[in-house]
């Protein structure tokens, strides 16, 4: 089953990194140097949150309907959706 979460990428204004995060999944985020990279480690980060879960027998939480997003340090952020197949998240 594919499952699709919105993700929100904003930019370390610092070094530049690009940092996401996925609001429904409670601490789930991660970083990369490109936005490419950003969104490929966002797919790694959800995979392997969903396989925590599987493990813990709880269930993948839906995603959210709406997203408020709080700049902080950063001057933007950006609003993705990154799918991924739960079979591979799944043991």
């Amino acid at each position: 089953m594919e499952r699709t979460y919105t993700v929100v990428v904003t930019r370390d204004p610092e070094d530049g990194c690009y940092v996401v995060t996925v609001p429904a999944l409670d601490d789930c985020s991660t970083y990369g140097d490109t936005l490419p990279q950003v969104l490929e480690r966002a797919q790694e980060a959800i995979l392997a949150y969903l396989e925590g879960l599987a493990a813990l027998g709880k269930d993948a939480p839906p995603d959210m309907d709406s997203v408020a997003v709080r700049l902080g340090a950063s001057p933007e952020a950006s609003v993705y959706r990154v799918s991924v197949r739960e079979e591979a998240a799944v043991a």
